[in-house]
């Protein structure tokens, strides 16, 4: 659970309980697989959210590292 923060679980949860709840109240019908494709964007949404959170980590990290050698080299001359 590390990798979700509370509100992409939550929308997970939510979103699921609407496609289970349209599964049962329309049954096996078209409707489903638009149900389906609904929670599947989400899902994809979420996975974006998480991979672009990632990355940013990453990118703030770099920078940190590149600050810290432009601290020692201004200390260095």
């Amino acid at each position: 659970m590390k990798h979700f923060d509370a509100g992409s679980i939550t929308v997970i949860a939510i979103t699921f309980i609407l496609f289970a709840l349209a599964l049962f109240t329309t049954g096996f019908t078209h409707d489903l697989l638009l149900e389906a494709g609904v929670f599947l964007v989400s899902v994809k949404l979420i996975v974006m959210a998480y991979k672009a959170n990632k990355s940013a980590e990453k990118i703030e990290s770099d920078l940190e590292e590149l600050k810290a050698l432009l601290k020692k080299s201004e200390k260095n001359t």
